[in-house]
């Protein structure tokens, strides 16, 4: 029973970092516009550097334990190509929230991913937790701003959202700690469909979005957030 609450708690506390993000876009707006674009770019690029940290570090080495190395390549593909179809899906829905539901399809499998790999190994949960809330500020960030061109929401409402998006966090880790005990191999896949799809979304959705004409510091926020997975991960091992 600890061992639920510890993970319901720490994945809360993982989505609460979608609005802060938000709340992080709220304070941008109030910025001059040349340094706001340079923030705007420099968290995207620190969302890539986190996010392609937890591939590296916590995911890919995990998920491909358990499995044969077709097998891993299998998954790992599965992962960018659902991903892509939901690229496709958004894009000709053309919905104001777009960048929200992207978030979200993100947020929730991560969060299996992180009960499952609680399982496995306690201290890399903490670090995917960890990375996973990196990630979800910038997310939080441009999901923000979408949203804010809308007239159908306030800034008010917007945070509020996210926060109750925050709640499906436990109810997917505390899934994936229950139902995935003993079951080392469909751990190992969804830890896998999750890097796949992490991965195609670094190529597809951010880092296009990191360079700035005229200003080189930005993509220096990918080296910081891969910093930090890379810190977490010599600090554990």
């Amino acid at each position: 029973m600890s061992g639920v609450l510890t993970i319901g708690l720490l994945a809360f506390a993982v989505g609460l970092a979608m609005p802060l993000g938000a709340c992080l876009a709220k304070w941008e707006r109030l910025a001059q516009y040349r340094f706001s674009q340079q923030i705007h770019h420099g968290v995207l690029a620190f969302g890539a550097g986190t996010l392609l940290s937890a591939v590296a570090l916590v995911l890919v080495p995990h998920g491909a334990a358990n499995l044969p190395p077709a097998v891993a390549c299998g998954y790992f593909l599965s992962g960018g190509f659902l991903f892509m179809a939901l690229d496709v899906l958004f894009d000709k829905s053309r919905t104001p929230a777009s960048q929200m539901a992207a978030m979200l399809s993100d947020f929730i499998p991560e969060s299996i991913a992180l009960g499952a790999t609680y399982i496995l190994h306690k201290e890399s949960a903490l670090l995917l937790a960890l990375l996973i809330a990196l990630q979800n500020i910038p997310e939080g960030f441009s999901a923000f701003r979408e949203l804010r061109q809308s007239e159908r929401f306030s800034q008010r409402r917007i945070i509020q959202l996210f926060i109750l998006m925050a709640l499906l966090g436990p109810i997917a880790a505390v899934s994936g700690l229950l139902l995935l005990n003993n079951s080392p191999g469909i751990v190992s896949a969804i830890m896998l469909l999750a890097a796949g799809a992490i991965l195609y979304s670094i190529f597809q959705d951010i880092a296009p979005k990191v360079r700035l004409e005229k200003h080189w510091l930005p993509p220096m926020g990918a080296l910081l957030g891969f910093s930090m997975g890379l810190y977490g991960f010599i600090y554990i091992a």
